[in-house]
């Protein structure tokens, strides 16, 4: 069954002689697990055109004829990025090929940003290739039934593929770009750190095609895009061909994403539907600012799309035609963000429902300042997934910077009730300028009630350059598109910048002066009513906050660059303390207990302390009051005598990693963590980078590329990164989290030497016996209290828990009635027997002639001295 649209003549194979087969590299079969079969890979070199692409082509089970698919990578990438998603596809049934674009990986020739003669080409080559072989289906001589899918580089040259290429059957691009020119160039304003982040993770301009290096270094040197350069990109563009993309589009684009916004998958999704395709959007709930991802998820949406328009499979479900991740609720236990779908059956676009919210605030004047600088922060592009700024938000933490005089603020009323934003609100201001042209960056914050804490969406921002602003201007702003809920009681903050640290801004001085059009204005806002949130949250997919060095940087920029209110006073007697928490308690809005109660211990220096508890004990909401990310509602957390609270200065001498780092694959490990020392904004010297990375152990590995670690090296990397300055108080989240034992003790064997040197360590860790090894002390906590806490010697020995060894097992009778003894505190079943801990006035002669009394048949009777036993016992089993 031919799925393609009509008017599509599949192109003859006349291309096929102009494609070289080099060699044939080699020939593998992965394991099959369960009941799925094998999955053959064949390594080769494909060469035409000058250049050789490194290919793999997969297939498993059968001898018939199938549907194929072409994946390609993100940039800076390779063909092995995307091995395991081709190794699934070829397990449901599909043909299929990945490969390295130019200029990585394997493959040789120059990077082309998508060049319609490079790398589009070559897609098309691939595809003659296809046709060759025996396992695939094809439509007529030389046309074979192919669909191409990829992210964010990958993404784009699967939109360009169908547009090039009339033999492309469907696609599935995702978070990636319609228009590289509006991407890059938005509204005329150089998005500088991006396009920095693209050229060094190429390998450097030197190896981009020499149009393109020659553009950035015009563009980067000027600070303003200029025609030609709009033209350059324009060109290698998706939109260049948006009349010719008329096949069926499954378009993931992210929430989360100052680079590709979601404004470029909907003028994706309004051209291609417009041709007559089916278009299906969803709006994941990452991005490349980082975020999750929702890997699992997206890539079997892209099978069952593929299922369909591929295989023909009519019982296929393709899903909404419009679906978006929201939070759903947090937490009560540990206040991370629950994800959950919303939909429609039609894709609402940008502007749907729109809502007046009236806006008030005068006429007012600020600064452009000399240089641009110091620059106002939103987003720290290329560090989401090393625990960008932008990951804060997922939790309600504001951590945009905007500097007093160089900024407008306009604010509504309070909300009268919730507010669901999805799309891009709009307005109109009045912009004038002493020079002949200003750039403004335009943001909407949600303001907490009574003006207390603020928060920006997704982080992002909207640049424009308004030219002719001398005479004065009305501009119309089209501000951010997101998926936002604005609290009832909240307040609607439109704040008009004249710096951003991702962009270029005029380093000439000038003075804005901005107010709403005619004195008073709105935002129009688009509230999407047909989309409906699914009862139930989906499952398991957890938006954990990335804390990699985030809250570093957070404590960082704010106390360096923003004013805040005193914190308490600092308690002379606790200078030397690293950590005293006091009946610290918290409660998340809308829980129906308690989080946090009455929580008291004290961390000396040089300790490794162990924080221990069941899921739901209360220790990631104590690490994140910890970091000053959430407020306590009582009790106090101080650090070397000093109040912790959002932008303490006291926090810069804390370093802290959270399970979920990532970095920049491309990238070397030691240019990773001085891209990362340099977004803080502290000098370099204050990085104390090579002992840092002395305590890693990482070695000559820090030369290479992170893409090349093994998972162990990484965690290490995320360690030193954290270790950054220093730090006299580092706290780790599951640092050995998915490494093999001989990882976990390089692991173990960095702590212990960080901590030899006078500072001080807090782990949270649910592998018991490794804490056993690497802690000195210990915290348990359990359902938000603090159970015990003490050296670990005290806690693993304390005579008070004894285990009974039995000839058979005991029965939950027996147990209960052990544990009613006079003397018992508690007893409960253990692999050999009962672990049962005394009371006051408990002793083990008398426990043993009570169970003989029971007969219960008692072999042996002993302290015992593992954590796991103690663990169990003093959380009474519920772990």
């Amino acid at each position: 069954m031919d799925l393609r649209l009509p008017g599509r003549p599949a192109r003859a194979a006349a291309a096929v002689a102009a494609v070289a087969l080099l060699a044939g590299l080699g020939t593998w079969t992965a394991v099959a697990t369960d009941d799925a079969p094998p999955v053959h890979r064949t390594d080769r070199v494909v060469a035409g055109d000058g250049v050789r692409l490194d290919t793999s082509y997969f297939t498993a089970g059968g001898t018939g004829r199938r549907p194929a698919v072409l994946l390609g990578h993100g940039f800076g990438g390779s063909k092995d990025d995307v091995r395991s998603q081709a190794e699934d596809l070829a397990r449901d049934g599909y043909a299929v090929l990945t490969w390295s674009a130019r200029g990585f990986g394997e493959s040789t020739g120059k990077i082309g940003l998508n060049d319609p003669k490079g790398e589009v080409a070559d897609v098309s080559r691939l595809i003659d290739w296809l046709a060759g072989q025996p396992q695939v289906r094809l439509d007529a001589a030389g046309d074979p039934r192919v669909g191409v899918a990829g992210a964010s580089y990958g993404g784009a040259v699967s939109l360009l593929a169908a547009g090039y290429d009339d033999r492309v059957d469907a696609i599935a691009p995702a978070v990636t770009y319609w228009n590289l020119a509006d991407a890059l160039f938005p509204n005329g304003v150089f998005k500088k750190l991006w396009a920095g982040v693209f050229f060094s993770n190429g390998g450097g301009c030197a190896r981009f095609e020499p149009a393109l290096c020659a553009m950035y270094e015009r563009v980067a040197e000027s600070g303003t895009p200029d025609p030609a350069a709009r033209r350059l990109l324009t060109e290698r563009s998706p939109s260049a061909v948006a009349d010719r993309i008329d096949v069926p589009t499954l378009l993931v684009q992210g929430r989360t994403d100052s680079l590709f916004t979601l404004a470029q998958s909907d003028a994706a999704a309004r051209a291609i539907r417009a041709n007559g395709a089916p278009v299906a959007v969803d709006w994941i709930a990452g991005g490349h600012d980082g975020g999750d991802q929702e890997t699992d998820r997206v890539q079997r949406r892209v099978t069952a799309w593929f299922d369909r328009y591929l295989k023909g499979d009519e019982s296929a479900g393709t899903g909404p035609a419009f679906r978006v991740t929201r939070t759903g609720g947090v937490d009560s236990t540990d206040g991370a963000a629950r994800l959950r779908g919303a939909s429609a059956d039609a894709y609402p676009g940008l502007t749907s429902g729109q809502r007046a919210v009236p806006l008030s605030g005068r006429e007012q004047r600020f600064a452009n300042p000399a240089g641009a600088g110091p620059p106002a922060v939103s987003a720290l592009p290329g560090l989401g997934a090393t625990g960008g700024l932008a990951q804060l938000s997922a939790l309600g933490v504001g951590v945009s910077l905007d500097f007093p005089g160089q900024y407008a603020a306009f604010e509504s009323a309070p909300l009268t009730g919730d507010l669901r934003v999805t799309g891009t609100p709009t307005v109109t201001v009045h912009v004038t300028s002493t020079s002949e042209d200003a750039v403004l960056f335009a943001k909407v914050y949600d303001v907490g009630e009574g003006g207390t804490g603020q928060l920006l969406p997704s982080q992002l921002v909207t640049p424009v350059r308004v030219e002719g602003a001398e005479k004065g201007r009305d501009v119309t702003l089209t501000l951010p598109a997101v998926d936002h809920e604005f609290d009832r009681g909240h307040r609607l903050r439109l704040v008009l910048a004249s710096t951003d640290l991702g962009y270029a801004s005029p380093v000439a001085p000038a003075t804005y002066t901005v107010s709403l059009k005619g004195g008073h204005g709105a935002l129009s806002v688009p509230t999407a009513p047909g989309v409906t949130t699914a009862a139930a949250p989906l499952p398991a997919w957890v938006w954990w906050l990335p804390l990699t060095g985030a809250a570093v940087a957070l404590a960082l920029l704010l106390t360096a660059r923003r004013r805040t209110a005193a914190p308490a006073g600092p308690d002379p007697g606790l200078a030397d303390v690293p950590l005293q928490i006091t009946d610290l308690s918290k409660k998340y809005r809308n829980g129906d207990r308690y989080s946090v109660r009455d929580l008291s211990f004290r961390v000396e220096k040089g300790q490794v302390l162990g924080l221990l508890g069941p899921n739901g004990a209360g220790k990631t909401t104590t690490l994140r009051m910890l970091m000053g990310l959430i407020a306590p509602d009582d009790g106090e957390i101080r650090v070397f005598g000093h109040a912790v609270r959002a932008g303490a200065p006291v926090l810069s001498r804390v370093g802290a990693f959270v399970e979920g780092a990532g970095f920049l694959p491309h990238l070397s490990g030691r240019d990773n963590l001085e891209l990362y020392w340099r977004a803080t904004g502290r000098p370099a010297e204050d990085a104390h980078l090579d002992e840092a990375l002395e305590i890693a152990g990482l070695g000559d590995a820090l030369a290479r590329a992170v893409r090349t670690y093994s998972q162990g090296m990484r965690q290490r990397l995320a360690i030193a990164q954290a270790m950054l300055g220093l730090p006299d108080l580092l706290i780790l989240d599951e640092p050995t989290n998915g490494l093999d034992p001989p990882q976990i003790r390089e692991m173990r064997e960095v702590l212990i030497r960080y901590a030899a040197a006078g500072r001080t360590v807090i782990v949270s860790s649910h592998l018991l016996a490794e804490v056993e090894q690497s802690c000195t002390h210990l915290v348990v906590m359990d359902r938000g209290r603090l159970v015990q806490a003490g050296p670990v010697g005290d806690i693993i020995g304390s005579g008070d828990t004894l285990l009974v060894a039995t000839a058979a097992p005991v029965e939950d009778p027996v147990v209960e009635k052990v544990a009613a003894l006079p003397g018992v505190a508690s007893a409960d079943r253990a692999d050999d027997g009962l672990l049962v801990r005394l009371g006051p006035d408990g002793t083990a002669a008398r426990l043993v002639a009570e169970l003989v009394r029971l007969d219960v048949p008692v072999t042996s009777v002993g302290p015992h001295r593992r954590l796991e036993d103690a663990f169990l016992t003093l959380i009474g089993g519920a772990a």
